[in-house]
């Protein structure tokens, strides 16, 4: 095994100890989770305990400070609905009702205002913005939409953009000789091999986030290379079988090492053919690849 995987699995072993990943921290409790019942959109000024409960939940969040953790808490609320268009969001009942002092709560406001998911006006104060106004591209937008109610609709939906960025940049990769990318991407495709012998599947979907992210950066195409946050927030937040990638398997792991042979004889064709197989969903669900949806 090479110093880069033993180094790479070493520390993805850490991590799992007791860090928390991507997606890992807090999540709002949403309807379909288990032993949790919904709530309606919070009146702040009440004593609801389930709000309450998420405020608590957030003091004690690991791995972020309390501007943070509040984003992470209101934007969970605002993109599952609970918070719905046009609410006003009063900074002092919000800093009350999560324990956090008047500067957190400006900070964390304005940090959603940039994601398209509040708007601040004078005299009119601070309100929730319909989802048209979102910024759907934003890597935290995606993740908390896939683990939200509109789960299923994400992961389609980054499945059928992956589709559409990826084998371009696979046949653009090809053209491209930048030799200590290639070595880099094969290098990910051996710590995947060692991961997946050792069922470590999260050394695995770690390397499989770098090998995507080095292929769309050895593209050469710096509009791609924007989009490749994208691409590794649907890595992170996979969950059900959208691509290949989403289960350490043989199958999947031939895809990669054909995508870098591909590379190293600079045959863009055959490196774009390598990715859609790769970007393929699963046999057992029913639609194979991303299909135009009847409106």
């Amino acid at each position: 095994m090479s110093t880069l995987a033993q180094t790479m699995m070493t520390a993805a072993r850490s991590s799992d100890s007791g860090l928390a990943g991507p997606g890992e921290l807090d999540r709002y409790p949403y309807a379909d989770a288990p032993g949790v019942d919904r709530v309606g959109a919070p009146v702040w000024e009440s004593a609801e305990p389930e709000l309450g409960r998420v405020g608590r939940r957030a003091a004690g969040s690991r791995g972020r400070g309390l501007h943070g953790q509040l984003v992470q808490q209101l934007g969970q609320m605002i993109v599952s609905g609970d918070l719905g268009a046009d609410r006003p969001l009063v900074p002092e009942e919000i800093g009350q009702r999560f324990e956090v002092s008047r500067t957190v709560v400006r900070e964390s406001l304005r940090v959603l205002e940039a994601k398209g998911l509040v708007s601040a006006r004078p005299n009119v104060g601070t309100r929730v913005r319909p989802v048209s106004d979102w910024n759907l591209l934003d890597p935290d937008i995606i993740e908390w939409r896939a683990f939200g109610p509109q789960r299923d609709d994400q992961r389609r939906e980054l499945g059928e953009l992956r589709w559409t960025i990826e084998p371009l940049a696979a046949r653009l990769a090809a053209g491209h000789g930048r030799e200590e990318i290639q070595q880099r991407l094969g290098d990910m495709v051996e710590i995947m091999g060692h991961a997946m012998a050792q069922g470590d599947a999260l050394t695995f979907s770690r390397a499989d986030a770098e090998f995507h992210s080095l292929l769309i950066q050895l593209a050469g195409n710096r509009m791609l290379e924007h989009l490749s946050g994208i691409v590794s927030a649907a890595l992170q937040v996979s969950g059900s079988p959208v691509t290949g990638c989403d289960r350490p398997n043989e199958a999947s792991l031939g895809h990669h090492a054909r995508i870098v042979d591909a590379l190293a004889a600079a045959d863009g064709a055959a490196a774009e053919t390598a990715m859609r197989q790769l970007l393929t969903v699963h046999p057992e669900v029913e639609r194979v690849v991303p299909a135009p949806r009847e409106h």
